[in-house]
């Protein structure tokens, strides 16, 4: 007979000491306006993925697109004023 064990690794992989760090919860947040461009752009183009874009449909991609382009010169802009890479 087998028996089922837990492996203590996979048990404590996410114990309280395993929180992200305030430096990485800071990366999120400034990049944050770039992920949610992102998803907005997505959202544009999975509704109109089963049909034949409308108008409104194009104008809506397009727009989440230079959303998204200007969260990301923004984000590189912010990134060189920091001294970071891009």
């Amino acid at each position: 007979m087998d028996y089922i064990v837990t492996v203590q690794d996979a048990v404590t992989a996410f114990a309280d000491f395993m929180e992200p760090t305030d430096a990485e919860l800071d990366a999120i947040e400034r990049e944050m306006p770039v992920i949610l461009a992102g998803v907005e752009l997505l959202d544009a183009q999975i509704i109109s993925m089963d049909r034949t874009p409308t108008e409104l449909d194009t104008r809506r991609i397009r727009r989440a697109r230079r959303r998204l382009l200007a969260a990301l010169v923004a984000d590189q802009a912010t990134d060189a004023h920091r001294g970071g890479t891009a």
